[in-house]
């Protein structure tokens, strides 16, 4: 799967978290999503692109807090 996709995907599902108040919760929702749903290889590529400016904020945090999900 291209980079591209990959931070699509990853920005879709942290703005549906996004309306969670709580950000710590959605941080950890992000998380767990990412865990659940895709592959290791998926979220390895992700890791790789934490640097991007164009990753939505809560993927940056859910990345940073558990060393690359």
């Amino acid at each position: 799967m291209s980079n591209e996709n990959l931070v699509k995907m990853a920005n879709q599902i942290a703005q549906f978290f996004a309306s969670e108040s709580d950000t710590a919760l959605a941080v950890r929702s992000v998380q767990q999503h990412l865990q659940s749903y895709w592959t290791p290889a998926m979220r390895h590529d992700l890791s790789a692109l934490q640097a991007q400016n164009n990753l939505h904020p809560l993927v940056k945090a859910a990345l940073s807090e558990s060393g690359g999900v």
